[in-house]
């Protein structure tokens, strides 16, 4: 009587399978609609138990993880085997949470066995599983009816695994009517890789549910999107993962049929959940940076009793506050800035060498010579996403040259105080300098534009300093070239006229430099001529250089000095304007202005001093065209003196027309919203202009 079983068997398969595929196809058409809803809604009664679904989750995986390796194994023509166990688990965090549990997994294991054998329906089957779970929240209704799936396949691959060897297995397999896996591979494996991506797809989602639920409710609601999006579509999912356990473990009894349509629906749905979760780590990632950007706000603005509490909200939580010491050789605690004037270097990872050697004399020379008790800490602001090697070895390589302290990395910088930087302090690529005092009170949010003007002088770099210099200060040669040029003192205290000029057309330069030599010996007055070179044309200047020291036509300036030199005038401009200075009220932002409008024109320009602080100063045609022509005002140079007459001469010429442009970094803050042309006092145009220039 035992023929007539076996010769049931494939009639039963084929049965089952017709039946499956006809019940999925129905429920892929309804699963989703309104009424089906409300039915999946029905079943849900929660009483508030709290289960402790995470390390059942990890037992789960760990059980499922173990068998699908195999199962390829197997089908591939291997014997599969048995490992020993990998146990990550907390064994008693396991039996605490399974305590109280084991019978309703019991009884989720009966109901999906008995009805996946007798062929039921498995939208019952599943919609039974719900009911049987009503008094459950989401999440745990996923993890139990995952734990009844993990015990029963468990079950079947170890003896499945063990029955060519045990006879007891043997026996168990012969009762149960399991089929000789081995013999039958080539015709299972199809069903075994569908069911592979199932159970896959299965523990994604229900991961993906129970991330959900830990998600800190003090950051993200429930009632707003994009939680309330995800927690509208959980049920739906929850269904789909009980319909999953109840498919997986027909084809399992009776090795039917599995469509690959049912892991493309559950996949489907994981691939939306993971996209409404990234929305929602992002909602709680805004929501913890805005919380902590008002903290640091908060500190910032409470008078405190030293600077240690403002510097340690510098780095992030979870970082310990190591910095690199001024001669890199050593890790200091960032204790070492306590009760210290500090000043935070804020750039991004361009900064140039040229503003490090520049700093590096402040810093090194006169503040040592001086006595100056202050700090500078670097803090470079990087772009986290696009970080790759390169810009390690750049940060590496840059940290390595500062001769003063310096953050281990970038990324220990807090992310909230980022965005303080450069919403509250303006930072955008031009680097700054915000100067905290022993107490952590900012004394200015940007104390470099003071420090290239005044260097130490200016300390301890406070904005009242810095107003209190400017009250004093007059359109000079001195603040004009400062230190820059080291025989200045010298050629004053001879009376010289001094000519500093610039530009890039060499033709021009040799051209000016000769007339005016000309012009000078014609009066018999001491010139000197210095070149001054252009901004941000580093290259060109360089060669423009070599060939002014060669054929001998003036003085010129190395890189650090020209460097220096503009960003010296941007200084003074951004500076008068952060104290509300205006070119109607003010000769020394309106000078600073003509000379930057000068720069921006590709056509040369010069002006000319005397000790006695007598200026003149003109663009490249008017004054090359009035040294050429100094005949015409020779006879009024011997009576007036050489600049009165230049002057004069140079207000004579009429330029009908002319095209100045001033051009300034958008990144540096304080852009004046009016500007006059340098050439006839008219308002300039604005435009916005985009460079990129690699010399």
């Amino acid at each position: 009587m035992a023929a007539p079983i076996s010769l049931s068997l494939s009639s039963l398969q084929t049965s089952k399978s017709q039946q499956l595929v006809r019940n999925e196809r129905r429920m892929f058409a309804v699963s989703d609609d309104g009424a089906m809803m409300k039915q999946i809604q029905s079943t849900h009664a929660p009483d508030g138990r709290v289960v402790d679904v995470k390390p059942i989750l990890q037992v789960i995986e760990n059980v499922l993880h173990h068998i699908i390796p195999n199962i390829d194994q197997a089908m591939k023509g291997g014997t599969g085997h048995i490992d020993a166990v990998d146990d990550r688990t907390n064994s008693s965090a396991v039996d605490g949470a399974l305590d109280a549990l084991a019978y309703i997994v019991h009884k989720i294991c009966c109901e999906v066995s008995c009805k996946c054998s007798g062929g039921g329906d498995a939208h019952a089957t599943t919609m039974g599983i719900l009911n049987m779970l009503s008094s459950y929240s989401w999440d745990a209704k996923v993890v139990l009816t995952l734990a009844a799936f993990a015990v029963n396949f468990g079950e079947f691959w170890l003896i499945v695994q063990l029955c060519t060897s045990n006879s007891l297995a043997k026996s168990v397999a012969l009762l149960k009517q399991l089929p000789d896996l081995l013999e039958h591979s080539p015709t299972l494996k199809p069903h075994f890789d569908a069911l592979n991506k199932l159970i896959n797809a299965m523990i994604d989602v229900t991961k993906c549910i129970v991330e959900f639920t830990e998600l800190p409710s003090e950051f993200i609601s429930i009632d707003v999107p994009p939680l309330s999006t995800a927690m509208a579509h959980i049920p739906t999912a929850t269904y789909w993962i009980i319909w999953s356990v109840v498919a997986c473990a027909a084809q399992i009894t009776g090795l039917v049929g599995m469509r690959h349509d049912l892991a493309h629906k559950v996949s489907s749905i994981h691939e939306h959940l993971q996209s409404l979760l990234r929305l929602c780590y992002q909602h709680i990632d805004e929501k913890k940076l805005m919380e902590a950007f008002e903290d640091f706000k908060r500190t910032i603005q409470t008078p405190q009793m030293d600077n240690l509490k403002i510097l340690l909200k510098i780095f992030r939580k979870e970082e310990t506050c190591y910095l690199m010491n001024p001669d890199k050789t050593e890790q200091v605690l960032i204790d070492v800035l306590r009760r210290k004037h500090v000043l935070l270097l804020i750039s991004d990872l361009d900064i140039s060498h040229e503003e490090i050697r520049v700093l590096e004399a402040l810093y090194k020379g006169e503040r040592v010579s001086s006595e100056l008790n202050y700090e500078i800490l670097w803090l470079p602001i990087v772009d986290r996403s696009t970080w790759n090697d390169g810009f390690e070895q750049k940060f590496l390589s840059l940290k390595s040259i500062m001769s003063w302290y310096t953050v281990k990395h970038p990324f220990a910088i807090e992310p909230a105080v980022i965005k303080y930087i450069m919403e509250v302090w303006g930072f955008f690529k031009k680097p700054i300098a915000v100067t905290l005092d022993p107490q952590g009170k900012v004394l200015c949010p940007n104390a470099l534009n003071m420090m290239w003007i005044w260097g130490n002088s200016a300390f301890p770099f406070s904005s009242e300093k810095e107003e209190s210099f400017w009250k004093a200060e007059a359109w000079t040669l001195e603040l004009l070239v400062g230190r820059l040029e080291p025989n200045l003192p010298t050629w004053v205290s001879q009376q010289k006229v001094v000519c500093f000029y610039g530009g890039v057309q060499m033709e021009w330069i040799e051209s000016f430099t000769t007339a005016t030599k000309g012009v000078a010996r014609a009066l018999d007055i001491g010139l000197e001529m210095v070149y001054v070179g252009k901004n941000n044309a580093k290259e060109r200047v360089k060669k423009i250089t070599g060939l002014i020291k060669e054929k001998q036509l003036s003085h010129a300036w190395e890189d650090d000095n020209v460097w220096f030199f503009w960003n010296r005038l941007e200084s003074m401009l951004y500076s008068k304007t952060q104290h509300g200075k205006t070119i109607e009220n003010d000769v020394i932002k309106q000078e600073v202005m003509t000379m930057l409008a000068y720069d921006g024109s590709e056509n040369g320009w010069a002006v000319f001093f005397t000790g006695s602080d007598e200026m003149v100063r003109a663009n490249g045609e008017k004054v090359l065209s009035s040294m050429k022509s100094f005949d015409e005002w020779e006879k009024l140079a011997k009576q007036m003196g050489f600049i009165p007459a230049l002057r004069k001469h140079l207000d004579g010429i009429t330029d009908e027309h002319h095209c100045t442009r001033l051009i300034l970094p958008g990144n540096g803050g304080g852009i004046p919203e009016r500007v006059q042309c340098a050439e006839c006092g008219r308002p300039m145009e604005m435009y916005f202009m985009y460079r990129c220039c690699v010399e």
